[in-house]
C-alpha cells in the first residue's frame, strides 16, 4: 500500500531547526509563506518559541523621527518623499537641534529604548552631516537612549563618524531582494544598498536593515529578503508592510490580509531567530485587529508616528502589549518596572 505524502507542517520541528542554528531551505520556507489559514495559531506558536528562548516576553520600543522631509531625488515607487511623489506631506530641511533634542525628550517620555533619526534623501551633504553629529552628541549627552540614524547611502568614513559621535546603530535597508529591487527603484540599485549596510559593519556599528512588503513581490523574493539578512548578519529587522500613500506609484496596491502579514513574520523569525525583529510602518494598516498576535513572533515595535503617516497612540500600544502578556523592555534589557501601566 502507497503512504501519501502528508501536506501538513510540523511547524515545531521548524522551531527546533530555528534554535540549532539551521537555515529552512527553500522548500520549508514556501510552506510557511503558503500554508493554509487553519495552519497560522500553530505557525504562531512555533515561532513564539524561537522568539521567547532569545527574547523572553520582553517588547522593545523605537521611536522614529522624521528629521528631514521630502525634497528627495530618488523614485521610490513606495516613498511619500520620492521626486516622483506627489503627495501632500509636509517638506522640511533639516531640523534645528532644539527641536530634534524636543524629539527625544518625548522619545524619553514614550519609554522607547532607542531613538531613530531620519533624514530624506541620497546620502547627507557634508553641512547636513556635521549637524546630524552634533544632534547625536547632544542626545547621547542628555538621554539615556539607543541612537540610532537613517541617513541613505553612506560609507566607511561617515560610519566611523557617527560611531565616534555616539550613535549605536546604523538603519538601511535591503527593502526587497535583489531581483525586484528594479521594480521598486531605479536611481540607485541593491548593490548601493548592499555596499551601505557592509559599510556600516566595517566601522564596527550594529546594523538595522529590513525590507517592505506588499510590493509586488514574490514568495521567493520575500525568502531571498530574510536569507540575504541572515547572510549579512544583521542586528535589527525592521519588517513593514507598505502604506499605499495617495501620490504615490504604489497607491493602488492592496496584496496584504493580515494572515500574509503574520505568516511573513513566522518565516522572518524562523530564518532569524535571534534577530531583534521589529513590526513597522504598516501594522496598524494590514495587521488591523491582529496586531498582538505579531508580538508572538516579532519583539519590538515603533511607538509613535512612523516618516509621513500616524501610528496609533502610544496609550493602545501599552494596552496591547499588556493585555497580550508581553511586557515592555528598558533600554538596558530589563524589563520596565512600570511597563503596565
Amino acid at each position: 500500500m502507497i503512504q501519501a505524502v502528508p501536506t501538513s507542517v510540523d511547524w515545531n520541528l521548524l522551531a527546533e531547526q530555528a534554535l540549532a542554528g539551521q537555515e529552512l531551505d527553500h522548500k520549508d520556507a514556501l510552506r510557511v509563506l503558503q500554508a493554509d489559514d487553519t495552519e497560522l495559531l500553530a505557525q504562531l506558536a512555533a515561532a513564539y518559541r524561537v522568539r521567547h528562548h532569545y527574547w523572553g516576553n520582553r517588547v522593545r520600543l523605537h521611536f522614529l523621527l522624521n528629521a528631514q522631509s521630502g525634497l528627495c531625488p530618488e523614485d521610490c515607487h513606495y516613498c511619500s518623499q520620492s521626486k516622483i511623489s506627489s503627495a501632500d506631506i509636509e517638506k522640511y530641511p533639516l531640523m534645528a537641534q532644539d527641536r530634534i533634542l524636543a524629539a527625544a525628550d518625548r522619545a524619553h517620555q514614550l519609554k522607547a529604548g532607542t531613538f531613530c533619526m531620519a533624514i530624506s534623501g541620497r546620502t547627507p551633504t557634508p553641512n547636513t552631516f556635521e549637524k546630524i553629529l552634533d544632534a547625536v552628541r547632544a542626545v547621547k549627552a542628555e538621554y539615556p537612549m539607543r541612537v540610532c540614524t537613517t541617513l541613505g547611502l553612506l560609507n566607511e568614513e561617515q560610519a566611523h563618524q557617527l560611531k565616534t559621535a555616539g550613535v549605536d546603530r546604523i538603519n538601511h535597508n535591503l527593502n526587497t531582494a535583489e531581483t525586484h529591487h528594479d521594480d521598486i527603484c531605479t536611481t540607485h540599485g541593491y548593490q548601493d544598498r548592499l555596499a551601505t549596510v557592509k559599510a556600516v559593519q566595517a566601522a564596527g556599528l550594529t546594523t538595522c536593515s529590513g525590507g517592505i512588503l506588499g510590493m509586488g513581490e514574490s514568495d521567493t523574493d520575500i525568502i531571498n529578503l530574510a536569507q540575504s539578512l541572515r547572510e549579512l548578519n544583521v542586528t535589527s529587522v525592521p519588517v513593514n508592510f507598505l502604506i499605499p500613500i495617495d501620490g504615490t506609484p504604489f497607491s493602488g496596491r492592496s496584496e496584504l490580509t493580515p494572515q500574509r502579514c503574520l505568516r511573513i513574520l513566522c518565516l522572518f523569525r524562523f530564518l532569524l531567530p535571534s534577530q531583534e525583529i521589529r513590526i513597522a510602518g504598516g501594522r496598524e494598516v494590514h495587521l488591523r485587529s491582529q496586531q498582538p498576535l505579531a508580538l508572538y513572533p516579532a519583539n519590538s515595535i515603533f511607538v509613535g508616528d512612523y516618516l509621513t503617516t500616524a501610528g496609533q497612540s502610544a496609550a493602545q500600544d501599552y494596552a496591547m502589549v499588556q493585555d497580550a502578556g508581553f511586557i515592555l523592555e528598558a533600554p538596558d534589557g530589563r524589563p520596565l518596572a512600570d511597563s503596565n501601566q
